[in-house]
C-alpha cells in the first residue's frame, strides 16, 4: 500500500503538496521537516499528515527523500497557530511554517546545538562512586549544588570525569541550566502599592484560563512589577511565561531585571538581532526555559508548558510585520492564548485604540494604574514652547537651551528627542531649489556626515531602500558648489548641543550608533552618571528607566498633527507620552518641554493633563463617526510593478473580480503614499467592512480570483488589519 503525506513548502502557492513516503524513509510525524524534490530543486518542507483527497495521479507522485529530524521540529500547538495565521492573514501555510523556524533550522544541513551545561540526572541524585573516585565524587557534589558549565569544567580539567558521569547515567549535557531549587524566586520584590495590590487581586484569580487583561498604567506606575508577580505565580505551578517586547533594545535591560528577580530560573531570548547560531540554540532551548523574552517572532516559539503571555507596550507598531506574513504579534499572541487556554496580559501607558475599545466594551478586562509606583515620584510637568512667538536657533529655542543648562548645573540628566536620524533630512541647492532625490524611490536622500575618526566620506542615504552615494561636489542641476544641509537630524542636533554646552557629556542614540549588545553598556553609563544628555530617536522613548533623568525636550513633532494618516495623532500622543515618561521617574521632579507651532491643538491639552483616557474616548468618537477602525475592519491589497500603469491595471482587474457583497466596500485603486520604492511603483486598494466575518469571507472568496489574474506583471500582497498605508 502506498503511503502518502502532505507537505507544506515555502512557496507563494497557497496549497499543500502530496508526496509518496518510501518504506526505507521510515515513519514521519506531523511537524517533522522533510526534504523533497520540487521542480528541479530540492526543498525543505513540513510534513502535515495524510491527504484527504488524492490530487495527483500515482504516476506523477514523487518520493520524500529523507526525514530531517528525530522528533517533529514544530509541535501540534504551533501547527494550529500557523493554520490560524494562514486562514486569518490569507497567506500560504508553508511559508508561515518555515518562517517560524530560525534560518539555521530550516535547511537540509543538520544543526548541532551546543549543550553547555552539565546537569545532574535523577539516578545521579543518590549515586555513590567508588572510594577511589574522589574527583567524580567531588563533581557530583558540585552538581548537586548547581549545574556546571562546559567552559568551567574544561578550565578545571574535569572533562574526563564529566564524561564518566554521563556514561554512567548520573549526569547529562543540557542546552539550558535548570533552575536552582534552593533560591527564593522573588529575591528583591518591592512592596506592592495599593493600586498594584488591587490589580493583583483582580489578575491572579484569572491565571489558569484564557482571558485578555489590559493594564493601562501611567509611565512609571509599575506595570513591569505586575508582570513579575504574575510570572512568579505562573512559575510556581511549573508553567512557562512568554514576554513579548516591541524593540530589541529593551531586551538586555528587561532580561537583567528578570534575572535579578528570579535568580536560578531558566531564561531564553529570541530576536532578529541575535547571530543565527545563537538564535537557533535559543529556539531549541525554549521548551526547557521558564521565561522566554523576545520580539514579535517569539510568539511562535515552542513552549510546551505555556502558562502566561505578556505583551508589553502592546500599542507599538513594531509588533506588526510589514512584509511577508503581515501579522500582528499582539493579535497572534491572543490567538495563541485562546488555543492554549492561558491568560494574555497587554500593557501600555497608551493602549492602542483597538485594545482600548475592546476593554471599554467588556471583551477585555481593564486594569488601571494612575499613580507612579515610587511614592515621591510625580508625573512630570509638560510645558509648551510656542514657536510662533519664540524663534528657533539651530532647531532650539532659548527656553530649551536654558532648561538643559539648568539641568546640567544640578547634576541631573536630560533627554533630547528628535525622531529623525542623520545630519539633515536633505541636501539643498539655494540657487535652483534642487533637493537630493533618491534615484530609486519617491523620497529624499538623507545627509549623513562622516564621524571624526571615520575613513568614509560624507554620504547621502535613502532610509527606505538603502541606496547611498557620496556628496556631489556641486549641484547636479545647476552646478552651484554651495550646497546646504536642509533641516536637522540627530547628528546635527548633537553637534549643536556640543557647541552650546561644551561641558556636557552627550551621547547620541539612534540606529546609526547602536547595536543590540551596546544597550547594556549604555544603561550602565547612564546609571553611573557618565552621560549628561541623551540625544535620540524613538529608540529612547520605550521602557528605559533612568532615575536621574529629570528633563525631556521634544523637538519637531508637528508634522503628525495634521497628517492624512488617521492614526497619526494616536501615535503621536503615545510617542510624546512615552518620551515624557522618561523624566522624573524617581524622587526628583520631572519637566517636559515641547517645541510646537500649534500649542492650541487639542492633543496638547490632554497631554498636559496626562489624560490618555479622555483623549482616547474623543478619538474613538471621531473614528466611529467616520467609520474607521476599530469600528470597521480593513484589508489592503498592495501591488508593485515596474510602472504605475501596470500596478494600477492589476488592481483595477482585481476590483472587477471582487465578489459582490453588500456588507463590504471596495474603494478605488490609488498610488501608495510612498509611490516608488527600490525602483518599483506601488499602488493599493482598500477593502473595508463593519463585520470581521463578512470581510474574511469576502477575502476568502476573492483570493482564488487574484491568483488567476494573468499575465502576472505585478507582485501583490494582502495586508489584513493594516497599520501603514
Amino acid at each position: 500500500m502506498v503511503t502518502l503525506i502532505q507537505v507544506a513548502l515555502d512557496t507563494p502557492l497557497d496549497r499543500l503538496f502530496d508526496y509518496r513516503l518510501p518504506d526505507d524513509v521510515g515513519a514521519v510525524q506531523p511537524g517533522s521537516l522533510v526534504e523533497v524534490p520540487f521542480g528541479r530543486t530540492l526543498q525543505v518542507g513540513v510534513a502535515l499528515g495524510s491527504p484527504t483527497d488524492r490530487a495527483v495521479e500515482d504516476a506523477k507522485l514523487r518520493d520524500v527523500i529523507r526525514v530531517l529530524d528525530d522528533r517533529p521540529a514544530l509541535s501540534a500547538d504551533i501547527l494550529r497557530l500557523a493554520q490560524f495565521c494562514a486562514d486569518y492573514y490569507h497567506y500560504p501555510l508553508g511559508a508561515i511554517l518555515l518562517a517560524t523556524l530560525p534560518p539555521r533550522l530550516r535547511n537540509a544541513t543538520p544543526f548541532v546545538a551546543e549543550t553547555p551545561w552539565l546537569v545532574l540526572t535523577e539516578p545521579g541524585q543518590g549515586a555513590e562512586p567508588g572510594a577511589r573516585a574522589r574527583a567524580q565524587r567531588a563533581l557530583l557534589d558540585a552538581l548537586r549544588n548547581a549545574p556546571q558549565s562546559r567552559a568551567d569544567l574544561r578550565a578545571q580539567k574535569q572533562g574526563r570525569h564529566a564524561a564518566t558521569l554521563v556514561a554512567a547515567g548520573w549526569a547529562a549535557w543540557s542546552r539550558i541550566a535548570p533552575a536552582a531549587t534552593d533560591t527564593p524566586p522573588t529575591a528583591d520584590a518591592p512592596p506592592a502599592t495599593a493600586e498594584q495590590q488591587a490589580a493583583l487581586d483582580s489578575l491572579l484569580p484569572a491565571l489558569g484560563q484564557f482571558g485578555v487583561q489590559l493594564i493601562h498604567g501611567a509611565t512609571g506606575s509599575g506595570k513591569t512589577e505586575l508582570y513579575l508577580r504574575l510570572i512568579d505565580a505562573v512559575l510556581a505551578t511549573n508553567k512557562q511565561a512568554l514576554v513579548l517586547i516591541p524593540e530589541i533594545a529593551l531586551t538586555p535591560q528587561l532580561e537583567q531585571h528578570f534575572r535579578r528577580r528570579f535568580p536560578g530560573r531558566r531564561f531564553a531570548t529570541l530576536h532578529s538581532g541575535l547571530a543565527e547560531k545563537e538564535r537557533a540554540e535559543n529556539w531549541l532551548a525554549a521548551p526547557d526555559c521558564d521565561v522566554l523574552l523576545g520580539t514579535r517572532l517569539s510568539v511562535f516559539a515552542p513552549l510546551p508548558r505555556l502558562g502566561l503571555i505578556v505583551v508589553d507596550e502592546e500599542h507599538d507598531a513594531s509588533f506588526k510585520q510589514q512584509d511577508g506574513l503581515r501579522y500582528s504579534a499582539r493579535d497572534v499572541a491572543i490567538a495563541r492564548g485562546k488555543q492554549a487556554n492561558v491568560p494574555v496580559v497587554l500593557g501600555s501607558a497608551t493602549p492602542s485604540l483597538e485594545s482600548y475599545a475592546q476593554a471599554l466594551s467588556g471583551r477585555y478586562r481593564l486594569i488601571e494604574l494612575k499613580q507612579r509606583a515610587i511614592s515621591q515620584a510625580q508625573l512630570p510637568d509638560i510645558e509648551l514652547v510656542d514657536l510662533k512667538h519664540i524663534p528657533l536657533d539651530n532647531g532650539l529655542t532659548r527656553p530649551a537651551v536654558q532648561a538643559l543648562s539648568e539641568t546640567l548645573a544640578r547634576g541631573e540628566q536630560s533627554l533630547v528627542f528628535l525622531n529623525r536620524r542623520g545630519y539633515a533630512p536633505a541636501l539643498y541647492c539655494p540657487s535652483c531649489a534642487w533637493v537630493s532625490p533618491c534615484p530609486r524611490c519617491s523620497a529624499r536622500l538623507v545627509f549623513h556626515r562622516a564621524t571624526p575618526h571615520s575613513t568614509r566620506s560624507h554620504r547621502l542615504k535613502c532610509h527606505h531602500c538603502g541606496f547611498e552615494t557620496r556628496i556631489p561636489p556641486e549641484c547636479p542641476s545647476c552646478g552651484n558648489p554651495d550646497l546646504k544641509a536642509l533641516g536637522q537630524g540627530t547628528q546635527r542636533l548633537e553637534e549643536t548641543l556640543t557647541a552650546l554646552l561644551p561641558a556636557a557629556r552627550i551621547r547620541r542614540i539612534d540606529r546609526d550608533t547602536m547595536r543590540p549588545r551596546a544597550w547594556a553598556e549604555l544603561g550602565e553609563a547612564v546609571h553611573g552618571g557618565e552621560i549628561d544628555i541623551l540625544v535620540g530617536t524613538q529608540m529612547l522613548a520605550k521602557g528605559h528607566d533612568f532615575p536621574n533623568m529629570t528633563l525631556a525636550l521634544i523637538l519637531d513633532t508637528d508634522g503628525a498633527l495634521y497628517s492624512p494618516d488617521f492614526r497619526a495623532t494616536e501615535r503621536l500622543f503615545a510617542q510624546l507620552m512615552q518620551v515624557a515618561g522618561r523624566a522624573g521617574r524617581a524622587d526628583k521632579p520631572g519637566r517636559v518641554l515641547i517645541q510646537t507651532a500649534f500649542p492650541d491643538h487639542p492633543l496638547f491639552r490632554y497631554l498636559q493633563r496626562h489624560d490618555y483616557s479622555a483623549y482616547a474616548r474623543e478619538l474613538l468618537a471621531e473614528r466611529k463617526q467616520l467609520e474607521l477602525p476599530p469600528f470597521t475592519r480593513q484589508v489592503l491589497l498592495r501591488a508593485e510593478a515596474t510602472t504605475m500603469d501596470a500596478a494600477l491595471a492589476f488592481l483595477h482587474r482585481a476590483a472587477a473580480l471582487a465578489p459582490d457583497t453588500a456588507d463590504v466596500s471596495v474603494f478605488g485603486a490609488i498610488p501608495a503614499p510612498m509611490a516608488r520604492v527600490a525602483n518599483l511603483e506601488r499602488a493599493q486598494l482598500l477593502i473595508q467592512s463593519a463585520s470581521r466575518q463578512a470581510l474574511q469571507a469576502f477575502v476568502r472568496d476573492w483570493r482564488p480570483q487574484l491568483d488567476s489574474i494573468k499575465p502576472r506583471v505585478a507582485r501583490w500582497s494582502l495586508d489584513v488589519d493594516p497599520l501603514a498605508f
